[in-house]
């Protein structure tokens, strides 16, 4: 056991919170964790109180200065004005790598498919999940995806690194790249130069539609998962499911400086204080953060202990099985259940044995330093807000182009309705217009260019709610192609 106590910081949370906070942590004691709790108040009470994101400057400097974080599920309320309060602590903190473990627990625990053991590594801070949306006509709402070669190479190499930690084999990459060929194209490419850097693991990639189905129904061939934000959300909840219950799952949120862990469901608010709500998930989150403290004995005799308790049948009303399961408890009994077998190892399930493993420096494992890419100014992508007909705008903003620019595609909703447009595609009052620079064999341009097109836009009566500017990077375009280029 550590002869000094790490100071760890401890949310109880809302709803269910409190109670399996309260289990989990009676547990760490038991199980030897040489802990310093720091409590701090988040959740809704902070919401209520005025704090937009569900926490305090209290709370805040506590989190920087112990650098490790137990947090219990907390309740967001109802109604627009509040932010969320995962997302703003992942952001804020840099937790960029979201790590999920899901394993099978046959056949104590109903699952059709008793040899999963997977994990999945999710990219926590970008994508979607980005949070940067507009509407912009009285039809039309926007979300940008964002994704970045530096966030890209963080989450795969440390998918690539608790791979090797752990003894894992292979590591799979999920994305959408036949799609969203720039983003989603972007972690593809990274994600194969990185793997070159690991010989000893298998790599292969999957378009994340197939890839979701064959984890629903063969997740025994995959081992790691990495992949970007929303799909990891998704594909996470999926793969804890498959084991049985949502309230089995933990996870760990880590950054380079702080980390998180709880558990991946909600706070549960018609269960809480009745005393039925499965620990486990906060109780592995708890496992995780004791590997990452560097407390492994406590770590794996906690973990052990908890799967002795499973193998013998005492279950929370959650994954409670007639003719499986012997005793359906509560949450303090199941705690109590643990306890007890403190010290013991399963014997039908594998047992777990944490070791401390060769760890690389964060510089070593940060991204890459690049040269910079040639970039030109090659046209600008206007998007109008505009009723009528593709045909009498194209026909419009052709007239409007000026000397250096022309109009080369207008699309609706991602669809390209002029000029080759058919007459069946539903159009929206938002058009995407599309000026590419006159000069093929030299099409740079500079932004006189681009402002005059919207100054003539402007006083022919158009009123424009987005410009982005086209790019090549190196002689290659920098932005998706419209059907027909």
């Amino acid at each position: 056991m550590p002869s000094n106590p790490t100071p760890i910081t401890v949310a109880h949370g809302d709803g269910i919170g409190p109670e399996i906070m309260e289990a989990v942590l009676f547990l760490l004691e038991e199980a030897g964790a040489a802990l310093e709790p720091d409590v701090i108040e988040i959740g809704e009470k902070k919401y209520r109180e005025g704090y937009t994101s569900g926490i305090g400057a209290e709370a805040w400097e506590s989190l920087r200065r112990t650098k490790v974080f137990l947090k219990a599920p907390i309740t967001t309320p109802q109604g627009g004005g509040y932010k969320s309060l995962n997302v703003t602590i992942r952001k804020a903190l840099g937790l960029y790598a979201n790590v999920r473990p899901s394993r099978a627990l046959h056949p104590y625990i109903r699952t059709h498919h008793k040899d999963m053991d997977l994990v999945i590594v999710r990219e926590n801070e970008e994508d979607l999940y980005a949070g940067i949306e507009y509407r912009q006509t009285d039809q039309v709402a926007e979300a940008l995806k964002l994704v970045t070669r530096p966030g890209c190479e963080k989450i795969i190499r440390h998918a690539f690194e608790y791979a090797r930690q752990n003894n894992r084999t292979k590591v799979s990459c999920m994305i959408k790249d036949n799609i969203m060929k720039v983003t989603d194209g972007l972690f593809h490419r990274v994600f194969k130069e990185i793997a070159e850097e690991y010989p000893g693991i298998q790599s292969d990639s999957w378009i994340v539609d197939i890839g979701a189905a064959r984890l629903a129904d063969t997740p025994e061939m995959f081992d790691v998962i990495v992949t970007l934000n929303l799909y990891g959300d998704i594909l996470s909840d999926i793969a804890v499911q498959l084991t049985g219950s949502v309230g089995l799952g933990g996870s760990s949120n880590v950054g380079d400086e702080v980390s998180m862990f709880e558990a991946i469901h909600g706070s549960a608010p018609p269960i809480a204080g009745k005393n039925i709500a499965n620990p486990s998930g906060l109780l592995l989150g708890a496992v995780m953060m004791l590997v990452h403290i560097g407390q492994h004995e406590a770590a794996s005799r906690l973990h052990n202990a908890w799967l002795r308790t499973i193998e013998e049948g005492v279950h929370t009303t959650d994954i409670f099985r007639a003719g499986v399961s012997k005793n359906e408890v509560g949450t303090r009994e199941f705690a109590r259940a643990v306890a007890e077998r403190m010290g013991e190892r399963p014997e039908v399930l594998r047992p777990v044995d944490y070791r401390p493993a060769e760890r690389r420096q964060h510089a070593e494992i940060r991204h890459t330093a690049r040269t910079t890419d040639r970039k030109d100014l090659v046209g600008m992508d206007v998007f109008l807000d505009w009723e009528g007909k593709p045909d009498r705008l194209g026909e419009a903003l052709s007239s409007l182009s000026g000397e250096a620019l022309k109009l080369v595609m207008i699309s609706n909703r991602g669809v390209m309705v002029w000029p080759s447009g058919f007459p069946e595609t539903f159009h929206t009052d938002h058009w995407r217009c599309r000026f590419l620079s006159k000069n093929e064999a030299e099409p740079v341009i500079g932004h006189a260019e681009t402002l005059a097109l919207l100054e003539r836009l402007t006083a022919a009566g158009f009123h424009f709610v987005q410009t982005i500017n086209l790019y090549n990077f190196e002689g290659k375009p920098g932005y998706s192609l419209g059907q027909g280029q």
